[in-house]
């Protein structure tokens, strides 16, 4: 499948300081320490609907790590799937009498579009879970044949015991994770299951739904099983980060890990679990079973530019949920006025100290409103009383375009 094209990234003199994120798995922040080529693994999109500010802000976080890296000189290998055969996309087909692929099709087209408007850098595998059904299968096969997946009828589920390290990931204890399992598309009262954690690597044909031909016999695969033989086919073991919103840390997350766990007999799966917060509006998340979605889209097609979007959804710490209030979109469109207007001035004072500043700020666990701050005061400086550095404006309009994606 392919991606969306790249934007082009401005050069900057020297280089960024060592990345530092917050890992769930860990409960601390620490140093991201990739070796020449940094590798990212982050959850795609179920194209059953556009893309929402909650999305585009999980994206956007990833976006600054891809950019932190390689402003720090290392090449990124960045993998991200598209699960485009699941229930919500196939409940949401039915209910609008829409062929399943064409819906999918339309919604990974837009998506791509809002991508390319924000400036997002792309994977470099940009993968379907309908391409990716033989490897799939082939993995859910080595499971059954250690005895870490089992038979539930014509489904195959795998056993929570088998990785010997369920529940590292997201710390949390089993009541917490039941909770959360029959609220995320986990079935916990499934009849015949050994334990009512273990997840679905494989569903047997139904009627009226899709279904692949494979040694498994008919059906389709699971959906924490897509991320980790994806994750781990293009990546291998011990990758530097796991992303994704907050909502997945348990249960994808955690199956994720254990699936990849089991299948290699290695741990961990990744160096860092990441996290991104969520978008809320009028008090609640951001979600489609709420109704309560912003899109991107309507948002370009209503002319505002895209830059103050990204900007809007900056203003605030990645992991941190919070709301998408009236004044956030015209605080970020004035505060994008006064940067390019202070960019186009023909000097500016100092540039130098920009650059060291939006770099330590965001090599502190992509403390983004810190890094903002630095340019604001920055523009601030030269709005007032502007200096005497002709090279210091476009030092930091690269700076700006570079680190934080906001194209002059």
């Amino acid at each position: 499948m392919d991606a969306w094209p790249g934007p082009g990234i401005s050069q900057l003199p020297g280089r960024a300081d060592p990345l530092r994120l917050y890992d769930t798995a860990g409960g601390e922040i620490r140093a991201s320490e990739p070796g020449d080529v940094a590798r990212m693994y982050v959850c795609g999109i179920t194209p059953y609907d556009a893309t929402h500010l909650g999305h585009a802000a999980t994206y956007l976080a990833f976006d600054l790590v891809q950019r932190v890296w390689r402003d720090s000189g290392h090449r990124v290998h960045y993998v991200q799937n598209v699960t485009d055969v699941d229930d919500p996309l196939l409940e949401r087909a039915a209910h609008t009498g829409e062929n399943w692929m064409e819906l999918a099709g339309r919604e990974i087209a837009l998506f791509r579009e809002d991508m390319t408007a924000l400036r997002v850098l792309p994977p470099d595998d940009y993968i379907g879970a309908v391409e990716a059904v033989e490897e799939i299968t082939a993995a859910i096969s080595s499971l059954l044949e250690s005895g870490a997946a089992y038979h539930v009828g014509g489904d195959v589920y795998f056993s929570i015991d088998a990785s010997g390290h369920f529940g590292y990931e997201s710390g949390y204890d089993r009541a917490r994770m039941l909770e959360l399992f029959g609220q995320r598309g986990g079935d916990p009262a499934h009849a015949g299951k050994r334990d009512p954690l273990d997840s679905l690597l494989w569903r047997a044909q139904r009627d009226g739904e899709p279904f692949w031909e494979t040694p498994l016999g008919p059906g389709r695969p699971g959906w924490h099983i897509e991320c980790s033989v994806i994750a781990l086919n293009r990546l291998g073991m011990g990758f530097d980060v796991q992303g994704g919103g907050s909502d997945l840390i348990f249960p994808h997350h955690e199956h994720s890990a254990a699936h990849a766990e089991a299948l290699t007999g290695k741990t961990p799966f990744a160096q860092h679990y990441v996290h991104a917060g969520m978008i809320g509006l009028d008090g609640e998340k951001m979600s489609k079973s709420r109704g309560n979605l912003v899109f991107v889209s309507k948002l370009r097609g209503a002319g505002v530019d895209p830059m103050a979007i990204r900007l809007a959804l900056l203003d605030g710490h990645y992991r941190a949920d919070r709301e998408w209030t009236g004044g956030r979109l015209p605080n970020a469109e004035g505060r994008l006025d006064r940067w390019r207007a202070a960019w186009r001035r023909p000097t500016g004072p100092a540039a130098g100290p920009v650059l060291a500043g939006v770099r330590a700020r965001l090599a502190d666990d992509l403390d983004t409103q810190g890094a903002i701050a630095v340019i604001d005061r920055w523009a601030e400086a030269s709005l007032a009383q502007p200096g005497d550095d002709a090279t210091a404006p476009a030092l930091v309009a690269a700076t700006a375009d570079a680190l934080l994606g906001i194209a002059p």
